[in-house]
């Protein structure tokens, strides 16, 4: 039984410099152009971090290689994945893998049942987006990423990827 039955949607890196990781990946690996959401927060209402509600807020910045998502992750404010994996890797590094899956919850499911652990877990923009991070040390990478997207955030990444250069 498999956690993901979709496809890899993204891959990501949790930095300690948003703007200097955009133009590493801009000058070194030819990504295009990216788009930053400064500040985007998640209270306890959105998202649970090892259990418990979670308070945190990162900068986020998308771009593409290809059809391929990239993202970037600075940490802000609060606790979550995100600094724990800075307090470990200090100048960052890569940090999820990401799939697409049409029932986040059953994918969900389907990791416990295999005792794998759900580290952090929520939504985005109200529902447009919903997201858990489980372990990825079976993976060999520090977490896994499963995601359920709804049409509007598969328009609004269409538009990124478009400015991005790689419409």
């Amino acid at each position: 039984m498999t956690i993901a039955t979709g496809p890899i949607a993204q891959v990501c890196w949790v930095v300690d410099d948003i703007e200097a990781a955009e133009e590493f990946h801009r000058e070194q690996l030819g990504t295009g152009a990216w788009t930053r959401m400064p500040d985007v927060r998640f209270g306890p209402e959105d998202a649970t971090y090892r259990g418990e509600p979670a308070d945190f807020t990162a900068h986020v910045s998308l771009g593409y290689a290809g059809d391929l998502q990239l993202e970037l992750i600075q940490p802000v404010t609060g606790r979550s994945i995100y600094t724990e994996f800075l307090s470990g890797t200090p100048s960052g590094g890569l940090h999820h893998v990401c799939f697409e899956t049409d029932d986040l919850a059953a994918a969900v499911a389907r990791a416990e049942q295999a005792g794998i652990e759900v580290v952090m877990r929520g939504t985005m923009g109200g529902g447009l987006m919903s997201f858990a991070y489980v372990d990825g040390a079976r993976w060999g990478a520090p977490y896994v990423e499963l995601v359920e997207l709804t049409d509007d955030i598969r328009a609004f990444f269409a538009g990124i990827k478009g400015s991005s250069g790689n419409g």
